[in-house]
């Protein structure tokens, strides 16, 4: 049995729960390539359904679990539903044990089922929790069969927002490139490639980076660190402060094109600032529809402020985000900020686990600065908010963290992934060799401040964070033993 696609349904996870019904089959065989079914929300859902999930990986493991388990609940005659799920590439059903055949009813789900009329090999790329808008894209704009190609333009613009062809300025150019790196998923090098190939055929983007900024976040935000300082020294003293002054680039029309813009152009790669990236030297960061996404990177620690005390800052500027603190009430704006932007954002109960990841980092800057500080109206909110916080975080570790363990490790999510994707770099990278360091009780919160002091000492460092989650108990006896090839 497969999945029967169907345009009634709302979610992808719809078409494979309705061959999910308690009590039908004790054991339920099933074949999943795509690892669908330990995607979180369907785990969660599967679950609460009654079905327990177990991966057939190892058949030792397996056969311990199953047999001291589930078997000896059926001799006794009770019922449980149990589905066994394979996951790995090319492998068949009829590769499991001969006892399990015998005994279980087969399906199957694959992501071609899902969607008949996109590129497999482009789909499966994609992480898990981005489905959703596809499958809502599909449902609502039927495409019709893709290819390669076709499938990556239609990921782009329904999933992503990003009709490359019709970007033509570096404002809308360094807009879209803001919206893809400032949300939570990173994007596929596969579709980061293609929106390259369709940038460069727009010859005003020639000069930009684009095979570094675009598939790599970090790199993006190194890009915009070493052009603040140029943008800043550009500003006359008389009349660009002045938040009702016009913006520079504000009057430029959205399809303008980037030999209209008002930036300086570099040529043959040289730069009279000395700049690392090549591109433009001034990029349009006080466009309206730019400077949003630039003092929050400011406010969250993903662009760092900078020594700027010939600048005559208004109160109230957006550009004082990025001019390293010259008083008080500089530090208090962005602690005020940075609550503002914690408040918005705190998860719930229904958040996926990078909901929980990312905000963790907002709060580590936050916790950070409080910390360092001695505002005790400040710490006692902060207080507030986490212990509110650490209710919720309970509450949802014990519906999702069980779902966790079986994600795919391509961008871990727990501490036992780890290895696998150190293992995948060692191969990717040709050179055979990782390096992987352990500080044992560094608080993240902490981090913020050694990650401070590292990028003084090495303005070139180009720091790729990310989060992961321990496993409970979160003792060093326990994490320890997930690193058995890499602990001394």
């Amino acid at each position: 049995m497969s999945i029967r696609p169907s345009s009634q349904k709302d979610s992808w996870r719809d078409a494979i729960l309705n061959d999910f019904v308690p009590n039908v089959s004790k054991l339920t065989l099933v074949a999943d390539p795509d690892s669908l079914l330990t995607e979180e929300k369907l785990a969660l859902e599967l679950r609460g359904r009654g079905f327990d999930l177990i991966e057939f990986n190892d058949p030792v493991e397996f056969r311990y679990a199953y047999e001291s388990k589930y078997r000896s609940l059926w001799d006794r005659g009770e019922h449980t539903d149990l589905v066994v799920i394979l996951c790995l590439q090319d492998a068949e059903l009829g590769s499991l044990p001969y006892d399990l055949l015998q005994a279980g009813r087969k399906l199957s789900f694959n992501l071609g089922e899902l969607f008949p009329n996109l590129s497999y090999p482009v789909i499966e790329k994609l992480d898990r929790s981005l489905l959703d808008s596809l499958y809502d894209a599909q449902r609502k704009s039927p495409p019709d069969r893709m290819g390669d190609n076709a499938t990556k333009d239609f990921i782009l613009r329904y999933v992503f927002g990003i009709a490359a062809e019709l970007i033509s300025s570096d404002v809308e150019l360094l807009r879209a490139l803001l919206r893809l790196h400032y949300g939570k998923i990173q994007i596929p090098f596969t579709l980061a490639e293609r929106l390259v190939q369709v940038l460069r055929e727009h010859s005003g983007f020639k000069a930009w980076p684009l095979d570094e900024i675009v598939p790599d976040d970090e790199a993006f935000f190194a890009f915009l660190q070493e052009r603040w300082p140029v943008f800043l020294s550009r500003l006359s003293k008389a009349d660009q402060l002045r938040e009702d002054s016009p913006d520079q680039w504000a009057g430029q029309p959205i399809g303008t094109s980037q030999s209209d813009a008002p930036a300086v152009r570099t040529t043959e790669g040289e730069h009279q600032y000395g700049l690392k990236f090549p591109g433009p030297d001034i990029l349009p960061f006080d466009h309206q529809d730019i400077k949003v996404y630039i003092d929050n990177l400011f406010v969250e620690g993903k662009l760092s402020p900078i020594h700027a005390t010939e600048i005559d800052v208004e109160p109230g500027s957006w550009i004082r985000c990025g001019i390293v603190p010259a008083s008080a009430d500089d530090d208090e704006m962005r602690i005020s900020r940075l609550f503002e932007l914690v408040e918005k954002d705190l998860p719930t109960e229904e958040s996926r686990y990078s909901d929980w990841t990312a905000f963790a980092l907002k709060w580590a800057e936050l916790s950070s600065l409080i910390h360092c500080g001695s505002n005790a109206a400040h710490q006692t909110r902060l207080k507030d908010i986490g212990d509110a916080l650490n209710a919720t975080f309970s509450r949802w570790l014990s519906d999702h963290y069980s779902s966790l363990i079986n994600l795919p490790p391509t961008n871990p999510v727990m501490l036992h992934h780890v290895p696998r994707r150190l293992a995948r770099d060692v191969e990717g990278s040709g050179d055979g060799h990782a390096a992987l360091i352990v500080v044992d009780g560094l608080a993240l919160d902490q981090w913020v401040t050694v990650r401070q002091i590292l990028q003084k000492q090495d303005n070139n460092l180009v720091m790729r964070e990310s989060a992961a989650f321990a496993w409970i108990p979160t003792l060093t006896s326990v994490s320890r033993r997930l690193f058995p090839k890499w602990s001394g």
